[in-house]
């Protein structure tokens, strides 16, 4: 499987960014599909999940800001990022494991397959 995401850049505190992440090789209906992130310096964080049966999992952190979509027809995953915040930084990885319990928990160890990532910087 191939994870491409794309949409990160720079933002004022507030603001918003959509990241997407393109997939090929598999389908992301059957796949737990999620977001994770790293800051510099720290150890990389998840960030949310969405099943093949469509249940979402959210960090505490971005409950009420972030939202994770998926397009089935274009085979795509989404984050929405609204209302962003300084410590929201970090380089943001899309992942996926044909594994559904890999939804159960934020853990990076039940993901098998990661992008390369895509940087977001928010300025306050």
């Amino acid at each position: 499987g191939h994870l491409v995401e794309s949409g990160g850049g720079s933002a004022q505190a507030g603001g918003s960014l959509r990241l997407s992440c393109v997939v090929s090789g598999f389908t992301i209906s059957t796949y737990c599909m999620g977001w994770f992130r790293q800051a510099p310096g720290k150890d990389d964080e998840g960030v949310t999940v969405v099943g093949s049966d469509g249940r979402v999992k959210y960090a505490d952190s971005v409950k009420g800001r972030f939202t994770i979509s998926k397009d089935n027809a274009r085979n795509t995953l989404y984050l929405e990022m609204n209302n962003l915040k300084a410590e929201d930084s970090g380089r943001y990885y899309c992942v996926a494991d044909p594994w559904a319990g890999a939804c159960l928990l934020l853990h990076r160890g039940n993901f098998g397959l990661w992008g390369k990532g895509t940087q977001v910087t928010v300025s306050s």
